[in-house]
């Protein structure tokens, strides 16, 4: 071992000896002694290297003793620090209150309870719901009970050995500029677990439930833009699985209140579960995870499968192709699909007035652009992330209306009363889509080849890059760097036009002028635009040890018959711009 190691394993040591003081439980205590003691250090160095960051939307990690994992003390320290914050924010307030909720994961009620001690020991009243529920619910429940902020304990679509913390604002949305800065600034002042105030005020505790999801569900209700298509085609097959997760209950009920009669239930991923048993990956954007779904959309000849991920803030969904196999469309067709029906449907009701909104992030398709532009209606970019598309909505409150906004992460936002993703609201509309296009005659495939046919054709890929451990991080860094240093010039056989460059606030043209970026603030990405309407965006993950590449290639399409040859070609575009890019 090089000095270098070796001094870095004793600082470890030293780390780690002191959780094995008195206030510290005996499990944690018992569980770092065993990481002391055993031969093979890497699992103590990857537990204590480093502290587990606060960072812009909260804490990410995976669940263990030690300051770089997700524990009862890393939870702790977190909720006070955002417990001062809070009192220091809203001092004049007599009572400041927050909501907190949780998924399915193992230990996330034991962390949920954890956040509501520590809250409650410092005189902030919690509404703390009686179990599990969807992300979304608990955005909506800070507003339904006018907190200041909430906590949701979830690491959303991650594997089973994480969790995470997400913290929220007043509005609903996860925390941006200058909250996030000052949260985290105050969470890093807890230098010792005796700061923690973790007894609990049980008169500060409520505990709440199917009050909240009576509200929420009836405000999906009012989304509803077709209820007699619905009636016509209420046997519509719906195959419905949950994963594993937290829509395994409000999903299908919602589904019922648009008057959908025939929900198709996979058993056996109905059972809520932090281990997520029936799948490698609980990620319904991961053809695997949806397997068990198509397997019982063949046995019933379904018309649509659809999923939500853990926390039921993301959707999944499949639909026949052209030759009736079933296939998993990707996030950037679901926001398509979504938004171009939210749009048709507002006009031919007549609720058109001018001042309609949609909002997109920069790596999701620019088809989206083409869609809006084609209804008259104004499109907003926005970092990734959906407290991005809660700023703009938060921005133009009162004076344009939202009427939905996604990201190609499989996500969507149909309403403004909640401020997060929303998987129940999503699941519930895109079923009704599918109802309201077998009421014309179309299957779900021929919808969306409709779309293509008056918008272009775009396929879109996203690829990551995984660096773990100490060194990853390091490494994602110094790709970011060398591609800022030597852009490509070409990409798949086009010239580069344009250099993006959100952390500088720059986009440079081939030709040498330069113009600023209107963002509220700089990101770490890079994008890349092409001649040929190519677009190539490049940004390292705020929740994972890995860098993201999105790829997008747009070809004409001038016929339906024409779908499959323009998929072969642009599969052989993105090749090329992945073999460009060294990926």
């Amino acid at each position: 071992m090089d000095n270098k190691n070796q001094e870095l394993l004793e600082q470890v040591r030293a780390k780690a000896q002191q959780w094995l003081a008195p206030c510290y439980d005996a499990e944690t205590r018992a569980q770092v002694e065993a990481l002391l003691n055993a031969e093979d250090s890497t699992e103590l160095v990857e537990c204590f290297y480093k502290d587990l960051e606060f960072g812009t939307g909260g804490l990410r990690g995976i669940m263990g003793p030690g300051s770089n994992r997700m524990n009862i003390y890393t939870v702790g320290a977190a909720t006070q620090g955002f417990a001062n914050y809070l009192k220091e924010a809203f001092k004049d307030r007599d009572q400041i209150s927050v909501a907190v909720g949780h998924d399915v994961r193992n230990n996330s009620r034991k962390f949920a309870e954890v956040v509501a001690a520590v809250f409650s020991a410092n005189g902030i009243k919690v509404y703390l719901f009686d179990s599990f529920r969807p992300t979304p619910e608990l955005s909506f429940a800070i507003r339904y009970f006018g907190c200041q902020s909430g906590v949701n304990i979830t690491a959303s679509h991650n594997p089973k050995e994480y969790n995470g913390y997400k913290a929220y604002w007043e509005d609903g949305a996860q925390i941006i500029a200058p909250h996030d800065v000052n949260i985290i600034d105050n969470v890093n002042r807890i230098h010792s677990v005796e700061e923690i105030k973790f007894e609990a005020n049980p008169d500060l505790i409520q505990i709440v439930g199917k009050e909240v999801d009576d509200a929420f569900l009836a405000e999906i209700k009012k989304l509803q833009l077709d209820p007699e298509v619905c009636a016509r085609q209420k046997d519509l097959k719906i195959v419905y699985t949950p994963i594993h997760g937290t829509g395994v209950d409000l999903i299908p009920a919602s589904l019922r209140n648009y008057g959908f009669e025939n929900i198709i239930h996979v058993p056996e991923q109905d059972v809520p579960s932090g281990d997520f048993p029936t799948v490698e990956s609980p990620n319904p954007e991961v053809p695997s995870a949806m397997a068990m779904a198509i397997a019982k959309a063949k046995e019933v000849n379904a018309d649509i499968v659809m999923a939500s991920d853990p926390d039921a803030d993301r959707i999944g969904c499949v639909i026949r192709d052209n030759s009736g196999e079933y296939v998993l469309i990707n996030g950037n067709q679901i926001v398509m699909i979504l938004l171009n029906y939210i749009m048709q449907r507002n006009r031919e009701l007549g609720r058109l007035k001018g001042n309609e909104f949609i909002v997109k992030t920069i790596v999701t398709t620019e088809t989206i652009k083409r869609i809006a532009e084609n209804n008259n209606i104004k499109m907003y970019d926005c970092y990734t992330g959906f407290k991005w598309i809660a700023s703009v909505i938060r921005d133009l409150e009162g004076k344009e209306r939202y009427i939905g906004g996604g990201e190609e992460s499989y996500g969507f936002l149909a309403e403004d009363f909640a401020r997060d993703k929303d998987a129940v609201s999503a699941i519930s509309l895109m079923a009704e889509v599918c109802a309201w296009a077998k009421d014309r005659g179309l299957d779900f495939n021929q919808m969306l080849l409709d779309i293509y046919m008056q918008n272009g054709f775009s396929r879109e890929e996203g690829i990551s890059v995984v660096r773990k451990g100490r060194t990853g991080a390091q490494e994602i860094a110094q790709m970011m760097a060398d591609f800022r240093a030597t852009p490509p010039t070409s990409l798949g056989g086009s010239k580069v036009k344009w250099v993006k460059d959100y952390q500088t606030l720059k986009a440079t043209c081939a030709c040498g002028k330069v113009e600023d970026l209107d963002f509220p603030c700089t990101s770490n990405v890079l994008q890349f635009f092409t001649e040929d309407g190519s677009k190539v965006s490049v940004r390292p993950s705020g929740t994972e040890p890995k860098i993201k590449f999105y790829v997008e290639v747009h070809l004409p399409m001038a016929s339906k018959d024409q779908y499959e040859s323009c998929i072969e070609a642009a599969k052989a575009k993105i090749d090329a711009i992945k073999h460009d890019l060294g990926i």
